[in-house]
C-alpha cells in the first residue's frame, strides 16, 4: 500500500498494491496497522455504498460536530471524479478544493478527514461507490455547500445542465454564505 501526500494536509490518496493472475486479481483495501503508520489513526464503524447513473453529482456534503466523519471513499466500479473541499478555518488551504479520478480500474482510495465538505461526480453509467466511516450519520448536523459556486472555481467534469442532483443538493449555500464549523 502506498499512501500519497496530497497539497492539502491531512488528505492522503490511498495507492493499493495489486496481484493480479490469470483468475483475476487480489488487494487489500484496509489495513488498520498500516493506517496506523501512516498517521491516519481510525476506527471505522459504517460502510456506505452508493449506486449512480452518469452525470450524477453527490455533494459537498459533512457533518457538524460530535459528528463530523473521516472517510475513506472508493469506486468498486465505474468511474468517479471525487472531491474534498477544505473547510478547516485555520487551514492554510482553508477553501481549496483537491480532486481525483476513482476508478474500478485505478483502484486508487482517498482518506478525507474531518474538516473537509465531500463530493463527487459519476463519469459512468453503473457507478458503485463505497465509503468507509468513523462516524455516525445524524440528520441534524448535515452541513453543506452549493456544488458549481463559481467562488470554489471547481470543475467536476460534468456540464450544468446535464448534472442529476437531489433536491437538497440543489438548495444548499454559496461558500461565502457558509459558516464553518471546524
Amino acid at each position: 500500500m502506498n499512501i500519497i501526500e496530497t497539497y492539502i494536509k491531512g488528505l492522503l490518496i490511498i495507492e493499493p498494491r495489486i496481484f493480479s493472475d490469470d483468475r483475476g486479481y487480489f488487494y487489500e483495501s484496509y489495513n488498520k496497522s498500516k493506517f496506523t503508520e501512516a498517521g491516519i489513526p481510525v476506527d471505522f464503524i459504517q460502510d456506505n455504498q452508493s449506486f449512480s447513473h452518469k452525470g450524477a453529482v453527490r455533494g459537498l456534503h459533512g457533518q457538524a460536530n460530535p459528528f463530523a466523519q473521516g472517510k475513506l471513499v472508493r469506486v468498486i466500479s465505474g468511474r468517479a471524479l471525487d472531491v474534498a473541499l477544505d473547510i478547516r478555518k485555520d487551514s492554510p488551504t482553508f477553501g481549496k478544493h483537491f480532486s481525483v479520478e476513482l476508478s474500478g480500474d485505478n483502484k486508487l482510495q482517498l482518506w478525507i478527514p474531518a474538516g473537509f465538505l465531500h463530493g463527487f461526480s459519476t463519469l459512468e453509467d453503473n457507478t458503485i461507490f463505497t465509503y468507509k466511516v468513523n462516524n455516525y450519520y445524524d440528520k441534524a448536523s448535515e452541513i453543506g455547500v452549493l456544488w458549481n459556486d463559481p467562488a470554489l472555481g471547481i470543475d467536476w467534469g460534468v456540464a450544468p445542465e446535464d448534472a442529476l442532483l437531489s433536491p437538497k443538493d440543489e438548495i444548499l449555500p454559496d461558500f461565502k454564505s457558509f459558516t464553518s464549523p471546524f
